[in-house]
């Protein structure tokens, strides 16, 4: 049988006092951050999070026994405004309206907060009125393991902590680029690249997954690690489209564009479409361009997008389902669920010129 894993063996393992690795896990100060990371992770490689009753913070109930449960009516969706993530996005807010679809078909309320400092959320996170959290896009491991500590359910759309253990919900993003990928090849494009900064998130790191696998099945060469465009910095769309300009006029130079440019995001892939045709390039006539989650205004790019439709609002369904399985069994084991993605054609990718 496993040993119990205590602060004092995490202490122990990381040559620190057990005040220091309380107070670490306890989210109180007196600890600087980089400190309070290492134990965290170190907890986390321990096994110390997966334990039952392993919170640091114990959280005093206003209503006691089973029926306490029956007292919550309200889900918190935390979405942190960094990175584009807000209500007002094409993405981000498809997601949050298929959470709110499925709660009210189950009656229950829902709570969004956008903060993103962890001392902030402590203060106004209330767990005696809630049933659990459904957290949306980005979320720092500080203000995951405060959800954690408390003992609220959670699910976490587009995004995952590998320090701290959640189901997931995400959108089959490898498999769908592959496909994406594979599609382009078959029309005859043999200079593919991939535009978007690989570790901006999951989402991202596994759609170039899928374009690296399609590339390396079919025997040809993926863009360098180094490459600029797989560290395309900031989702501003003039900070995309210098960057961008910068790239293209040395593959320009160099007799070395593309055939077809596939983005990691459609947000990407309008902005570049559009640097394309400032230089006087034709699309798809001289280069195929694709997107990726199919938001409302591929439809209105010249010419409109080929993209993979993403089903956000499926998405934000299926994490409050999960969300009320996970309440009703606690010890089942961790998911991660993966949401089928479709390839939409439409006139921005064609085969290459001859």
């Amino acid at each position: 049988m496993a040993k119990k894993v205590t602060m004092q063996k995490i202490a122990d393992h990381l040559g620190v006092s057990k005040f220091v690795v309380s107070k670490s896990l306890s989210g109180k100060g007196g600890v600087n951050e980089t400190t309070r990371e290492r134990v965290i992770q170190a907890a986390s490689q321990l096994g110390y999070f997966t334990q039952k009753n392993a919170y640091v913070q114990n959280i005093k109930r206003s209503s006691q026994g089973s029926g306490s449960d029956r007292n919550k009516q309200s889900v918190l969706v935390l979405m942190p405004n960094i990175r584009s993530q807000t209500q007002d996005s094409l993405y981000w807010g498809k997601i949050v309206d298929g959470i709110a679809l499925a709660l009210d078909q189950e009656g229950l309320g829902m709570v969004i907060v956008s903060e993103h400092r962890a001392d902030n959320f402590v203060n106004i996170l209330n767990p005696n009125g809630l049933l659990g959290l459904v957290g949306v896009g980005q979320i720092s491991t500080s203000l995951l393991l405060e959800v954690h500590r408390i003992g609220l359910p959670m699910v976490l759309i587009d995004h995952e902590d590998p320090l701290i253990p959640s189901d997931t919900v995400f959108a089959n993003n490898t498999d769908s680029m592959n496909r994406l990928s594979n599609h382009l090849m078959a029309t005859g494009h043999k200079l593919l690249h991939f535009i978007g900064n690989i570790r901006y998130s999951r989402s991202f790191r596994d759609r170039w997954i899928g374009f690296r696998s399609a590339l390396e099945e079919s025997e040809l060469k993926p863009p360098a690690g180094d490459d600029e465009m797989l560290q395309l910095e900031g989702m501003d769309d003039a900070i995309i489209q210098e960057q961008f300009n910068q790239w293209m006029a040395k593959r320009k130079k160099a007799k070395t564009m593309p055939t077809a440019l596939v983005c990691a995001n459609d947000f990407i892939a309008l902005t570049v479409s559009e640097a394309l045709k400032e230089e006087g390039f034709s699309i798809p006539g001289d280069i195929s361009v694709t997107g990726f989650d199919n938001i409302e205004d591929a439809t209105r790019g010249i010419p409109p997008l080929t993209t993979v439709h993403v089903p956000k609002e499926a998405m934000g369904r299926a994490a409050v389902e999960k969300l009320l399985n996970r309440i009703h069994n606690p010890s089942a084991p961790l998911e991660k669920i993966l949401i089928a993605a479709d390839i939409v054609h439409r006139d921005s990718a064609a085969g290459p010129q001859s």
